[in-house]
């Protein structure tokens, strides 16, 4: 048989055909692969995510009801890394530890001498207590302490210092201050004989005596008490007319998702600050909230309630062009009053007018205005269908309130950071047997001790997370666990603590109640610490998350 020879007519159209076969394979690949980049969109970082894409595409029902589940915000996904404030401390380390006491012996500091007297003062104090930390606290970074002063007894010292959880995805600071008892190695260098429990050493706290204004305009005094200096939650002023003129604004009137559960409120706020990011536009902002009935001990909606209660206003207003709303309509109805011309408005009456077609309109002002009947009102709308591709809702931008997130840190640390925990979901779900079957014989107290005997060590520290009423439903665990409840925190929030006297000047004075939200946000975060976590749907029952045939 000849060869192919490839000067051949033949040999040339083979090798022809086998190169234009290959090149129209890669043009194809390359075509596909760049229509996968351009349609392609990651999903939100929400837990339940199948459920919430569910609820939100029947239009019918389009209300997101999943408000008992366990909710993430910002500090709590793993986004890229949040950019330190400038001058932030960084953590301290073995490494820097040995740094510190080369530098003590270079210098020849000698400030104790004996094993019979404690000095609180001398540096080497410090460091025998910054060891022991990084020994006994390893779910914390350590930041900074402040120099220990003296005790209650000769033997004891008093530290505070500020900390990150390393959970924890954003860079917000907390403090503790404990008291601890020092001893002596056979050497007579210093040693942690013992650490006091959270917030024990007293005398390195840091007592702030405020005033606070009251409605009469007399300063009325707040109880002393341990203030986070780094909280800065005031509303932003822009202060002239040459500011205001200078932003263009994008304002959302209020729709009807206003009153509906707290989730609901997250996803469409988040859409209507993802439109103002996409159209290079100051978000106008109603600091006002109306809680759901699901939340509230009267079981009645509740308005009036600060946004400030429940998240972080001070990071958003960091990471966001905001304005609140009250300012911004003040500043507004100056300009239009001290000028013959009068500020640009462009009304948009449908959220059908896609946030493309706004995006070269030049008026100062984009009021988007939501008075049709629901669901024709829910902002959320904005962001559905083709401006999904070009909308990113910033979840990054949304933090839980560092007064709660403060909570958090109190009751972890009163467990030294060493806890295991639970979620037990009942309530209402554990009585629709329609939809979960098994949860409530699954979620028993005699089927509880017997998954988690299996799966945490006897003894430990447990905290329940759970929306169970009833306080002692968890006794049969004391048996074999040390038991906490968010109740056993009451005084956390109760009307000698910080978090009341903060909410109350937010409030105008008035107390504030710790409703169910917060409850929930404390329990959900708590729960995000705890080294081992027992989960109702994954753990404890058969029955799915979301009902029956959803797993």
């Amino acid at each position: 048989m000849k060869e192919l020879n490839p000067t051949d007519p033949i040999g040339q159209n083979i090798i022809k055909l086998i190169s234009n076969v290959c090149f129209s394979v890669f043009v194809f690949s390359v075509l596909l692969l760049t229509v996968i980049a351009i349609t392609y969109q990651p999903p939100d970082p929400w837990e339940s995510s199948r459920a919430l894409t569910n609820v939100f595409t029947q239009v019918e029902n389009a209300t997101f009801k999943t408000d008992s589940s366990v909710l993430k915000t910002g500090e709590d996904i793993a986004f890229a890394p949040v950019a330190s404030p400038v001058g932030s401390p960084l953590p301290i380390t073995e490494a820097s530890i040995d740094k510190s006491q080369e530098r003590l012996e270079k210098n020849h500091v000698t400030l104790k001498s004996g094993c019979d007297d404690v000095n609180c003062s001398d540096p080497r104090v410090l460091i025998a207590i910054q060891r022991f930390n990084l020994r006994a606290f390893k779910a914390i970074s350590f930041l900074d302490y402040q120099t220990p002063v003296n005790g209650s007894k000769p033997d004891e010292c008093d530290v505070s210092w500020r900390f990150r959880n390393k959970k924890e995805k954003s860079w917000r600071k907390y403090r503790d201050f404990r008291r601890f008892k020092i001893g002596f190695k056979d050497d007579c260098t210093y040693k942690v004989v013992r650490p006091g429990r959270w917030h024990s050493g007293l005398n390195a706290r840091r007592v702030r005596t405020r005033f606070n204004t009251t409605a009469n305009g007399q300063n009325g005094k707040i109880t002393p008490g341990v203030r986070d200096d780094e909280i800065n939650d005031t509303i932003p002023v822009l202060g002239s007319d040459s500011a205001f003129k200078k932003r263009k604004y994008l304002y959302y009137s209020r729709g009807g998702d206003y009153c509906k559960g707290m989730n609901h409120f997250i996803w469409s706020f988040l859409c209507a600050l993802g439109e103002a990011q996409y159209l290079n536009r100051t978000f106008v902002m109603d600091l006002s909230i109306c809680l759901a009935s699901t939340y509230t001990q009267s079981n009645k909606d509740e308005e009036g309630k600060d946004f400030r209660f429940y998240f972080d206003f001070e990071h958003l207003k960091e990471v966001s062009s905001i304005i609140e709303e009250g300012e911004f309509l003040k500043d507004w109805k100056r300009w239009d009053k001290s000028h013959k011309t009068k500020t640009p408005v462009k009304k948009v009456s449908s959220y059908k007018v896609t946030p493309m077609q706004l995006r070269k309109d030049k008026s100062t002002i984009i009021w988007r205005q939501f008075d049709l009947p629901e669901p024709e009102n829910y902002w959320y709308r904005v962001c559905e269908g083709p401006a999904a591709k070009y909308i990113e809702r910033p979840w990054q931008a949304l933090w839980k309130s560092k007064r709660l997130m403060n909570i958090v840190s109190a009751i972890s640390g009163s467990m030294d950071w060493d806890f295991d925990a639970v979620h037990v979901v009942r309530g209402e779900k554990a009585q629709n047997k329609a939809l979960w079957p098994h949860l409530d014989s699954d979620t028993s107290r005699e089927a509880i001790v017997a998954k988690l005997q299996g799966t945490i060590e006897p003894w430990r520290n447990l905290y329940v997370a759970t929306n169970e009423p009833f306080y002692n439903y968890f006794d049969k665990l004391r048996s074999h666990y040390k038991v906490h409840l968010l109740d056993d925190y009451k005084y956390l929030w109760g009307n000698t603590s910080e978090w009341y006297n903060e909410t109350s000047m937010l409030n105008g004075g008035r107390p504030v109640e710790f409703d169910g939200y917060m409850r929930v946000e404390v329990d959900t975060e708590v729960l995000y610490r705890s080294k081992t976590r027992v989960e109702t749907f994954y753990n404890l029952t058969r029955d799915c998350k979301d009902g029956i045939n959803t797993c």
